[in-house]
């Protein structure tokens, strides 16, 4: 029964907390008391993008108030409507509230994220505490419950169609997994338990951020940047440069950086270095966030509790397609005994090759990206610095376009006049093939300080459908931290960085071409373990051969990628997947591990991984791939918590669906309409098994899913 924005803001920190200035460090300029606050009036730009530029610092926290204020006087007149219930007069009146709230968070919450600011984190002090109280005493109005449980009873007798009676079930299953059935004196306790989880999620967040910016190596011996690719050193020299270091290389933790760095640097020491200074990020000192997950843990377990659920996992797990945690961890354990069987393997052969070349020393967790980029390069006579210079990210962005333009009809041109809250970011207009307008859709792709880690989609403007039957089109983003552009050479990616960029925009798909009636049904929402079928079935198209051939072209000769390399990328397409798969389905049963606490009082995160791994028989040379201090997904907010397995879940999905693109082609017109008319424009106006399952044909197996990634 929560709104749709303040769902989206505070259980699902896709988006978070920064200003308008560019560079994050400006100081605001003096408040205006004849300047209207861009928030409260139409924004009078094309297809009602933000007008970033007009936004300050000072404009956020009397938008957001005046917002909540505004809300509760929409939710009061839905609560003293003296009519019968129904579906116009409280649903949709319901989803449809908050307007004014919903622009000011979407922006704010947006910016946070990708353009963080010590001014900004103060407002997310204010602001996120704010909005998680005015969704609690929403989620928990006694009269606004009885409104949606009097047409929930009645829901088979009212002419609902479809979606109407799916919003309806989730409206009131919202409200009684958000208190709605609690006591007075216990919703009370239930909406100190969420504010203090906001603030919580907001210290971590800040911890893990602060922590990651204050790290550097800094090498001053050109000779121990041996075996890494040009473009690194590069970068690193720059990034030296821009901290006061010039002359010598920084490397940071942020991906571009680090990952090169483990993946080709010779000097072993240094590939330590990296590797500890990652593994412990936000784990001690100023920024240890280890008492932080602590407090988070108590509070969801007795949380959890408060609403009748034995554990955080059984609470959370409760509203998704799996429903149980046991589903989950049962789906997660196919995978993990092939998996680690798989790296028991690749220790051997990696091993073998340190061996050959003298290596007096077994293999360690920071040899492992090492060690398996030689064996590719020994075993498939692979170089991805060679692949790399197929990949500039302008190809890539002109493939992933070139994809949803031969699958779902849809062009991109870009507005270089458009707002945007950055100089780097770049904004189209998507149209259909009559040339409608369909979205608007923005990147934003290459690593800051003021940025998290990691890559993201959301939006700044939903989709819906107004009573008067007028369609209010979406503005959807992609954010990452890809390899950056040096002063002479464009930015080149990485295999995994071209996956990524695939991944992203495949929930911007989702988000684009939704056709879903209602706010809280459009586009990603969704359940949590199939928002990322649209995603993760997309990366399929990254590295097929007919599409190689369309957008990988060298970044200097314009020639594309020879027949020979790409024979060479799918004979590699499975290597070193046992330590991927291992890495990510340990993660995934580690967070459902943490949900299955009944008691936190006396936990220490270290031991508690190291329980963990003793019982998965985890392998001593992989590692989490995130460990929980830095695991964002998981403590950074409610969004992914207890569905971090949720990946894998939706991979069984995207495999068993994109076999029968392999089959039918990969380009297939019929198959890609039953894609897009089932799965990216429902949104979640249906039963999401019933959604597949008309698309497929049949109910997914786990074996695609094996297969796919040389498993089985």
């Amino acid at each position: 029964m929560k709104p749709r924005l303040i769902t989206a803001v505070v259980a699902c920190t896709l988006i978070g907390a920064a200003a308008i200035p560019v560079s994050g460090q400006e100081k605001p300029a003096k408040m205006n008391p004849d300047r209207v606050n861009p928030f409260v009036e139409p924004y009078n730009t094309p297809f009602d993008i933000p007008p970033f530029e007009e936004i300050e610092y000072e404009d956020y926290l009397p938008a957001i108030t005046a917002g909540i204020e505004r809300q509760r006087q929409e939710v009061a007149a839905i609560v003293n409507n003296k009519q019968t219930p129904t579906f116009a007069n409280t649903i949709l009146a319901l989803d449809q509230s908050g307007e004014l709230l919903e622009k000011a968070m979407i922006v704010f919450s947006a910016l946070d994220e990708s353009m963080s600011s010590p001014e900004m984190v103060a407002i997310a002090e204010k602001a996120y505490p704010m909005v998680s109280q005015l969704s609690d005493e929403i989620s928990m109005d006694e009269g606004l419950f009885q409104r949606v449980k009097y047409l929930y009873d009645n829901r088979d007798n009212l002419g609902l169609d479809t979606a109407q009676k799916r919003a309806v079930e989730s409206s009131y299953k919202s409200a009684v997994r958000n208190g709605a059935l609690l006591s007075k004196a216990d919703k009370e306790k239930l909406k100190q338990l969420n504010t203090r989880l906001t603030d919580l999620y907001l210290k971590f967040n800040k911890n893990l951020l602060n922590a990651t910016n204050a790290f550097e190596i800094v090498v001053d011996k050109q000779e121990d940047l041996a075996g890494l690719p040009a473009s690194s050193i590069a970068v690193a020299a720059e990034e030296a440069e821009a901290r006061g270091h010039k002359g010598k290389w920084v490397f940071t933790l942020h991906a571009p950086s680090r990952l090169p760095l483990l993946q080709y640097a010779d000097n072993r020491d240094l590939r330590r270095m990296m590797y500890q200074g990652y593994t412990r990020l936000a784990s001690e000192g100023e920024y240890d966030n280890a008492p932080v997950i602590k407090e988070i843990l108590k509070t969801r377990i007795e949380k959890a509790k408060l609403l009748g659920f034995d554990n955080y996992a059984d609470y959370m797990i409760d509203n998704v397609m799996a429903k149980t945690e046991a589903a989950a961890e049962n789906l997660l354990l196919q995978i993990w005994k092939p998996a680690i069987a798989r790296v028991d393997e690749e220790v051997r052969e990696m091993q073998a090759l340190a061996d050959k070349e003298g290596g007096n020393f077994k293999i360690a967790p920071w040899d492992y990206y090492y060690y398996a980029e030689k064996v590719r390069k020994d075993k498939y006579n692979l170089d991805e610095d060679e692949v790399r210079q197929y990949f500039a990210v302008d190809s890539v962005r002109n493939g992933i376009f070139y994809m949803a333009n031969k699958l779902y009809g849809v062009n991109f041109t870009e507005l270089p006049n458009a707002p945007k809250y950055h100089p780097e970011v770049k904004v189209y207009e998507v149209t259909d093939s009559a040339g409608n307008h369909v979205a608007v859709f923005m990147t934003d792709y290459f690593p800051r300080a003021s940025k998290r880690q990691g890559a993201w989609m959301s939006e700044f403007k939903g989709a819906y459908t107004k009573e008067d039957g007028t369609e209010v089109r979406p503005i959807i983003y992609n954010v990452g931290n890809f390899s950056k552009p040096t002063a002479d050479a464009p930015a080149l990616l990485t295999i995994d960085e071209v996956e990524t960029i695939f991944h992203e925009f495949g929930h911007g798909l989702h988000g684009m071409l939704t056709r879903a009636k209602y706010k809280s049904q459009a586009g990603t929402n969704v359940d949590r373990d199939f928002v990322e079928l649209p995603s993760q079935i997309h990366e399929h198209w990254a590295f097929e051969p007919e599409m190689l051939k369309i957008y990988a072209h060298h970044y200097k000769t314009g020639e594309p990628m020879p027949d020979e390399l790409i024979k060479k990328l799918e004979a590699a397409s499975t290597h070193n997947q046992g330590f991927t798969t291992t890495e990510l389905v340990g993660a995934a049963l580690l967070d459902l591990e943490w949900g299955k606490l009944t008691n936190a009082d006396s936990v220490n995160v270290d031991e508690f991984e190291a329980q963990v791994k003793e019982k998965l028989n985890m392998p001593k040379e992989v590692e989490f791939r995130y460990r929980s201090p830095y695991f964002k997904h998981v403590f950074g907010s409610d969004g992914y918590s207890c569905g971090y397995y949720t990946y894998l879940w939706a991979e069984v999905l995207d495999c068993d669906g994109f076999e029968l693109f392999k089959e039918k082609g990969i380009f297939d017109p019929a198959t890609a309409k039953a894609f897009k008319q089932y799965v990216l424009e429902k949104g979640d106006s249906e039963d999401p098994m019933e959604l597949y399952v008309k698309f497929r044909g049949h109910k997914p197996q786990v074996d695609a899913l094996l297969r796919n990634r040389g498993l089985k």
